[in-house]
């Protein structure tokens, strides 16, 4: 019954994705607004639970994005091109932003930092675009790209070896969504499922000790697979570090 019901919930999961992971060349209609920041960079007390990360992540140029899209966490981290529809005062690329945080009002699907907000404006048209507050967007998923980096995750900083393991993805490379992250427990000879937590946290609670192997539930192009990271994490892994997986994803 507990393996139909993790079945159950992680097809659910995938029902409700599967719109946001196709590609094409279809743009879809919405509506975006930005929020205030005293550096016009992203908030780091965002809902995805990146922190400083996620308000210098893309250089700042980041979103909140709507409940739809958040996906309850799922949709941290994913990459979205957007622009928007007014002409004389829209550029024709628009804007490459990172989903960090959970937000929507007015019908909107993105708030975004007021550094991307202000990139989708065609040059000397900034401030009258910042004036219309809301504005009408179409945007596309796009594929995340991260120099050196396809799938890494910090130890999160209320992590406490070898008593309490949170870790945050950071980076996931292509269109892809971690759904579950699970531990392999040596001595059980079983895969222990972290708890998500909030937004892109999973913990679990009296963690195996030693080193630690992980892997990952990734919804994208390629499926819903379950990808063993080839790095194990080391005994004597520490709160705020970070680990790369050394998963390739597209």
């Amino acid at each position: 019954m507990k393996t139909f019901n993790v079945l159950h919930l992680l097809l659910v999961q995938v029902i409700v994705l599967l719109p946001l992971l196709c590609l094409s060349d279809d743009f879809v209609s919405s509506r975006a607004t930005y929020y205030g920041s005293p550096d016009c960079k992203g908030n780091p007390r965002g809902a995805c639970g990146y922190g400083e990360f996620g308000r210098d992540i893309n250089n700042g140029e980041v979103s909140g994005v709507s409940s739809r899209l958040w996906n309850n966490g799922t949709g941290c981290g994913a990459c979205y091109q957007v622009r928007c529809k007014i002409p004389p005062h829209c550029n024709e690329e628009g804007v490459y932003v990172v989903a960090t945080d959970y937000g929507e009002g007015h019908g909107t699907d993105f708030v975004f930092s007021p550094k991307a907000y202000g990139r989708m404006a065609r040059p000397g048209t900034e401030d009258q675009l910042y004036s219309f507050g809301v504005v009408d967007v179409e945007y596309q998923r796009v594929p995340c790209k991260y120099d050196g980096y396809n799938l890494v995750y910090k130890v999160h900083e209320k992590s406490y070896n070898p008593h309490y393991l949170a870790v945050l993805i950071l980076y996931v490379g292509g269109v892809n969504d971690i759904l579950a992250v699970e531990a392999w427990q040596e001595d059980c000879k079983e895969w222990r499922r972290m708890r998500r937590v909030f937004g892109a946290v999973h913990d679990l609670q009296n963690p195996p000790r030693g080193t630690l192997t992980l892997r990952f539930l990734v919804y994208g192009s390629a499926g819903i697979n379950w990808i063993q990271s080839p790095n194990a994490l080391p005994a004597d892994w520490t709160a705020g570090a970070t680990y790369n997986s050394n998963i390739l994803l597209t």
